[in-house]
């Protein structure tokens, strides 16, 4: 798990950071299981810039990391969720409105390569 605790004026930006971040976790889990980058880990952290990408929706962007829904970051407030907030995908199209995961605007929360957490 890595800690984003960067703060963000756009939410294109927080993406970025949220991006950066899962990257960073990708590279620490690679140290910690093999206690080096190996060569297919260095590919894969080569790659994973271009791998990422976000589409902007009606009300969410939605991360994509090779062709699978990383998150889903909310565009405007709604409901109880706030500009900024991270949310899981249910499915390809929809988030999961249970909770949001953290805010790329506001920073301080977890997020691993795999995807986004929980907040404790």
């Amino acid at each position: 798990m890595t800690q984003v605790n960067k703060t963000a004026t756009t939410i294109e930006q927080g993406i970025e950071h949220l991006i950066e971040a899962a990257k960073e976790d990708y590279k620490q889990y690679s140290l910690r299981s093999f206690g080096k980058i190996s060569d297919y880990s260095q590919k894969t952290l080569d790659q994973w810039n271009n791998s990422m990408t976000f589409k902007n929706g009606k009300k969410y962007f939605k991360v994509i990391k090779e062709g699978s829904v990383f998150a889903f970051i909310v565009k405007e407030d709604f409901k109880h969720f706030k500009k900024g907030d991270i949310l899981k995908a249910a499915s390809w199209n929809a988030p999961a409105l249970n909770s949001p995961r953290g805010n790329v605007l506001n920073g301080n929360y977890p997020i691993e390569w795999t995807g986004p957490l929980y907040l404790k």
